[in-house]
C-alpha cells in the first residue's frame, strides 16, 4: 500500500507541474528597438515602420547625435548612421560595432541660382554653403575639393540644419549650395531659378573610381553575435521595405509624409529616384563600404574615427 501510495502521489505532482506548465503564458518576443534619421537615411524602412510594434520600435531622428547617443548607451539594438560615423563607433566602442547592411549610396547635389557653375572647378572664387559638418558630406566635398585642386580658393560656410539652408536656397538669400535630397527637391519647388549644378555622385565617381556609400545600417556586435536569427530576420525585411520604395514611389512617399521621413509626399516622390536606397549585405556590402572609408581616412582619419576600422566591423 506504502509503494501504491508513494506512486499515485508522483504521479499527482507531476500531472499537476504539467498543467501548471500548460497554463504559463508564451512570453511575446519584445520588438527590435530601431533608429534612423529623417530624409534619405529612414527612407528605405518605410514599409517596415508601419508595423504595429510588434516587430520593431522605431525611433526617428533629425540628427545624427542623437542616434549616436542611442547606440552607446545601448538603447537601440539597431541603428542607420552616416556610413563615417559607422567606423567612428566602432573605434569609440572598441570593436563592438558591425555594419550589417550599405544603406544609401549618394544624394548630395550643389543647387545653384544661375548659370555659372558647369563643372566642379568652376566652384573657385566662389562662397559655397553647406550641410553636414563633421560627417559624411563635409568629408566628401573637401575630398573633392582637394582632388580637384580647388579647395584653397572655395570658401565653405556651413549650416546647422539641413531645412535652414533649403529655406536660404528657396528664397534667394544663397545662390550656391550643395544640399542632400530630398532638401534638394524641397528648395526647387519652392525657387524654380534653382537648378542641379553639380551631381557630386558622378564627381565622385570620376575621382575615385567607387561608389559613394553614404549610408549603413549597424548593431552592436554584442547584439550581433546573440541575435543572428534576428538581424537576418530585420535584413530581409528592409530588402522587401527597399524594394517597395523604389518600385511603389507614391504609394511610399505617402506613407513618408505621415511618417515625418520627409516634409510632404510630393518632395518624397521627387526625390526617391535620386536617394540612391539600396540594401547590400555581405561581400557586396564589404566591397563599397570599405573602399569608402579607405577614402575619407585618406582624406581626413578623424572622418572615420582616427584610424580604419578592423575587418570584423563587416558581418558576414
Amino acid at each position: 500500500m506504502k509503494k501504491i501510495f508513494a506512486i499515485l502521489l508522483v504521479m499527482s505532482l507531476l500531472l499537476g507541474a504539467l498543467s501548471g506548465c500548460a497554463q504559463t503564458p508564451q512570453t511575446p518576443q519584445a520588438p527590435l528597438n530601431v533608429a534612423t534619421l529623417k530624409g534619405p537615411t529612414g527612407m528605405g524602412m518605410t514599409q517596415m515602420m508601419q508595423d504595429d510594434g510588434t516587430k520593431y520600435s522605431f525611433t526617428l531622428s533629425s540628427a545624427p547625435d542623437e542616434v549616436t547617443a542611442m547606440v552607446i548607451s545601448k538603447q537601440v539594438d539597431i541603428a542607420a548612421v552616416p556610413v563615417n560615423l559607422a567606423a567612428v563607433l566602432y573605434n569609440k566602442l572598441e570593436g563592438d560595432v558591425r555594419i550589417i547592411a550599405a544603406s544609401t549610396l549618394g544624394v548630395l547635389y550643389v543647387l545653384e541660382n544661375g548659370e555659372s557653375v558647369q563643372s566642379f572647378s568652376d566652384l573657385a572664387g566662389k562662397t559655397l554653403y553647406a550641410t553636414g559638418q563633421a560627417s559624411t558630406p563635409e568629408y566628401i566635398l573637401q575630398y573633392l575639393l582637394e582632388q580637384n585642386g580647388i579647395a584653397d580658393s572655395v570658401q565653405v560656410e556651413y549650416k546647422a540644419e539641413h531645412s535652414e539652408l533649403t529655406a536660404l536656397m528657396a528664397s534667394g538669400e544663397a545662390t550656391l549650395g550643395m544640399l542632400p535630397e530630398p532638401n534638394v527637391t524641397a528648395a526647387m519647388a519652392k525657387n524654380a531659378d534653382l537648378r542641379i549644378a553639380l551631381d557630386l555622385t558622378e564627381e565622385w565617381n570620376k575621382a575615385t573610381q567607387a561608389d559613394m556609400v553614404q549610408s549603413a545600417i549597424i548593431c552592436r556586435a554584442s547584439y550581433y553575435d546573440a541575435h543572428k536569427q534576428e538581424v537576418e530576420a530585420f535584413l530581409k525585411d528592409y530588402a522587401a521595405s527597399v524594394s517597395f520604395v523604389n518600385s511603389s514611389v507614391a504609394e511610399a512617399a505617402a506613407q513618408m509624409e505621415t511618417l515625418g521621413i520627409v516634409p510632404a509626399a510630393a518632395i518624397g516622390e521627387k526625390a526617391i529616384p535620386n536617394c540612391h536606397i539600396v540594401c547590400l549585405t555581405g561581400e557586396d556590402m564589404h566591397t563599397a563600404v570599405s573602399a569608402m572609408l579607405d577614402v575619407l581616412h585618406t582624406a581626413n582619419p578623424k572622418s572615420v574615427g582616427g584610424k580604419l576600422p578592423g575587418e570584423d566591423l563587416y558581418a558576414a
